[in-house]
């Protein structure tokens, strides 16, 4: 019987930090030093009557260095609980942020935050854990401006297997190779983090269609899936399915680490549709050592286990 999970269940509705305030109000250094560091030039977020980019949202509440005195001890508490079992390494996992309205230069944003789920023991590739979400809700000027959720893992690590028995003819090398098979063929690929914002878009994969988003306002493209537009800043979209056709505009080669369920070196590159717009996937076809920036590339999708298709593209050295 688990008995340490109604304890942890406990802490559920617990405030995490009550009367928060951001060290600073909305400002437009930060502004753009944000919008440099993303290479946005949305011009919403320059002039007069300049709104801070939706996605800087955890940016007005973060108390740095120094942290916030203004947090609660129910998350310290929740930790030594956590550290006490065995659960003592911690892994960030996702975030999901709601916006309710734009913040503009000079606004002073407070919060409060509060543990809002704790889960039940999980196993993951990483070990057995708890995921433990706390929501924080912000304010600006007093006025509800967004909500920021912020799950974690908090687990104790997967115990490495030992080394397999192997004759002394084997060499270290071979033994090496045939554990990393060995872990390939067990190892299945991450699963995609879908949500409200993108299941059109895996939706569209699953009928190996590869959709972009389309302004319902301005008509601008857009990939990766966004609520909104970052070009007016419309929220109405509807779909253009690709062509299929583009060019490796970067791309990187992965040696190490070795991850399960793949197998370096592999080229991951950022690809340039036809239609403008980019996206990351993996280059299929062609030796890893081939990949080039502008080699044309052409849209495939590759079904890398019984659940689980993805959009490659396949390029071609000649």
């Amino acid at each position: 019987m688990d008995t340490l999970y109604p304890l942890l269940k406990a802490f559920e509705g617990r405030a995490a930090a009550t009367s928060g305030r951001g060290k600073d109000p909305v400002n437009e250094p930060m502004i753009r030093h944000w919008c440099e560091a993303m290479g946005d030039t949305n011009p919403a977020y320059t002039g007069p009557e300049a709104i801070a980019p939706p996605t800087m949202l955890q940016a007005w509440t973060m108390g740095g260095l120094s942290g916030h005195t203004d947090r609660s001890s129910a998350y310290d508490e929740l930790f030594v609980l956590l550290d006490g079992a065995g659960y003592t390494s911690v892994v960030a996992t996702d975030c999901e942020q709601e916006y309710l309205r734009p913040l503009r230069p000079g606004n002073e944003v407070t919060f409060d935050a509060v543990i809002e789920s704790v889960s039940p023991r999980k196993t993951t590739k990483l070990g057995t854990g708890h995921f433990v979400t706390t929501r924080m809700d912000i304010r600006a000027d007093g006025e509800p401006a967004g909500t920021h959720r912020f799950r974690i893992l908090k687990y104790a690590p997967a115990a490495r297997p030992e080394d397999p028995a192997r004759p002394e003819a084997q060499t270290q090398a071979e033994a090496q190779t045939q554990a990393r098979s060995q872990a390939k063929a067990k190892a299945l690929r991450p699963r995609p983090v879908v949500n409200r914002d993108n299941r059109g878009f895996w939706a569209g994969v699953q009928e190996h269609r590869l959709l972009i988003q389309r302004c319902a306002s301005c008509a601008a493209l857009r990939f990766p899936w966004l609520p909104g537009c970052n070009d007016c800043a419309g929220l109405d979209w509807d779909t253009v399915e690709a062509s299929g056709a583009g060019t490796v505009f970067s791309y990187v080669v992965m040696h190490h680490p070795p991850f399960p369920a793949f197998d370096p070196p592999y080229a991951v590159a950022v690809v340039e549709l036809a239609e403008g717009v980019r996206m990351v996937s993996n280059i299929t076809g062609v030796p890893y050592d081939k990949v080039r920036i502008g080699m044309p590339v052409q849209l495939e999708f590759l079904r890398v286990d019984e659940e689980l298709e993805l959009p490659v593209f396949r390029g071609s050295e000649g």
